[in-house]
């Protein structure tokens, strides 16, 4: 093997590598060298506190013995297998999803991530209506690949247009700080508030031909886009419009899934069961990569006797459902559902002493450990320090200022998201926090 020292992992990194989602004469890594509970470490030894779950997927945190292991086990058994051949780790996880996943979702489609899975979900809604549109929202992100892209609705889309996937159509999402239909009443009841976005989206129904649309695929909690939380009622609303017009609901959990939201699913926050749900992300807690398809009973049925057109060589690897397995296990044992929900309650103190404290936070908004900060340059006005798909010198100083503190975290345009492990504890959210606390001193000296 090629010995390369902690000193040349940075320069052989950058000499041979192709980063996504950069410029790469601008790619600034972190050059990381071990990882352990909420914290990571670089190759100078320096330490990190994780408040991004890496990206966003690390719910059980660095370092789980119990998940390596597994992941060892399996591979001394049987390091891989065809994606149509039944192994042990295929038999236990289904009957452990089906456990843990809302209603009669009880039927799995194994995949690589998040991206794929969406995609899988949208065929399938296709094949059993045989209808082709699908409606997503326009701040949603479903993955990089052409279809799941073409479904998101952020500028990340625009980059690949015209997309390879026809038949999308986008609208709003219940976005309160920011409504569009809302602007000169804010004070409008929460149930006014949700009927007049569900109004929406049946208007749209209606503009599109329900004969013509297969699915409406949601974030259930909008995730980079803003930590959107629907409104009382939002989530019931649409599975009920989608009962009305025969519409299959495919409900985006990627992000929002295993524990998340302080449920094992957002969507059990509001009771709904969806057609289709995909996950991945916390699914192995980032261990191996994994993503999946739920479906319910006529879903599956639908296939029975009609072939799926649709697989790839390492759907429902073993390895990456042996981390699975033990994920849902850890999750489970150490009471990680409930301690996010608990958590959440602090991080939700935390974060609304922060509007107190600093006049360029607009608003906060959390639901478990899924927490964002939003930055305005006027409370009154609600400008956001940062124009849409925007950056800036200020979002980069806040930026540079929490790294050098050893705070990692994710900041979108002109909004900094919170989303720790969900094994996080009081003292770690504080010491998070308190950076944070002085980072935002920089947003509210370029006020003046």
């Amino acid at each position: 093997m090629f010995d390369c020292s902690d000193n040349d992992i940075l320069p052989l990194s950058m000499e041979h590598n192709f980063w996504t989602w950069s410029a790469q004469g601008k790619v600034s890594p972190i050059p990381v060298k071990k990882a352990e509970g909420v914290y990571f470490w670089d190759v100078n030894g320096k330490r990190y506190l994780d408040f991004n779950s890496m990206v966003m997927c690390v719910n059980i945190g660095h370092g789980n013995q119990r998940v390596m292991n597994a992941m060892i086990e399996q591979i001394r058994e049987l390091p891989f297998a065809g994606p149509g051949m039944a192994t042990r780790p295929r038999a236990v996880l289904g009957k452990l999803l089906s456990e843990v996943t809302p209603g009669d979702l009880n039927h799995f489609l194994y995949t690589l991530g998040g991206a794929e899975a969406n995609e899988n979900a949208i065929k399938m809604a296709r094949a059993y209506t045989g209808r082709p549109k699908i409606l997503a929202r326009y701040r949603s992100y479903h993955g990089a690949t052409y279809g799941a892209v073409a479904a998101s609705g952020d500028p990340r889309r625009v980059a690949w247009e015209p997309t390879v996937m026809p038949g999308v159509v986008h609208f709003l999402d219940p976005y309160r700080y920011r409504s569009t239909f809302h602007r000169t009443n804010p004070n409008i009841s929460e149930a006014e508030f949700c009927q007049d976005y569900l109004n929406h989206l049946e208007e749209i129904i209606l503009y599109e031909g329900p004969q013509s649309i297969a699915a409406i695929l949601m974030e259930s909690v909008t995730g980079t886009n803003g930590i959107i939380i629907p409104p009382a009622g939002y989530m019931q609303g649409v599975r009920a419009l989608c009962d009305k017009y025969g519409i299959q609901m495919i409900a985006d959990e990627v992000m929002s899934g295993f524990g998340r939201t302080g449920r094992w699913f957002a969507v059990d926050q509001w009771d709904v069961v969806p057609d289709l749900m995909t996950m991945a992300k916390g699914l192995t807690s980032g261990y191996a990569p994994l993503g999946a398809v739920a479906m319910r009973p006529h879903i599956f049925e639908h296939f029975k006797d009609k072939v799926y057109q649709g697989g790839l060589t390492y759907n429902g690897h073993p390895v990456s459902l042996a981390a699975a397995i033990a994920n849902i296990e850890v999750m489970r044992d150490e009471k990680l559902v409930e301690n996010s929900a608990a958590m959440g309650k602090v991080m939700a103190d935390m974060l609304a002493e922060l509007v107190e404290r600093h006049p360029s936070v607009g608003e906060v908004r959390s639901i478990g450990l899924f927490g964002i900060i939003e930055l305005v340059k006027n409370r009154e006005t609600r400008e956001p320090l940062v124009p849409f798909n925007g950056s800036s010198p200020i979002m980069t100083a806040i930026r540079n200022f929490l790294m050098d503190r050893g705070v990692f975290l994710y900041l979108h345009w002109h909004t900094i998201l919170i989303i720790p492990p969900l094994i996080i504890n009081e003292k770690q959210l504080a010491e998070g926090f308190n950076a944070l606390d002085e980072a935002l001193t920089l947003a509210d000296q370029s006020l003046a």
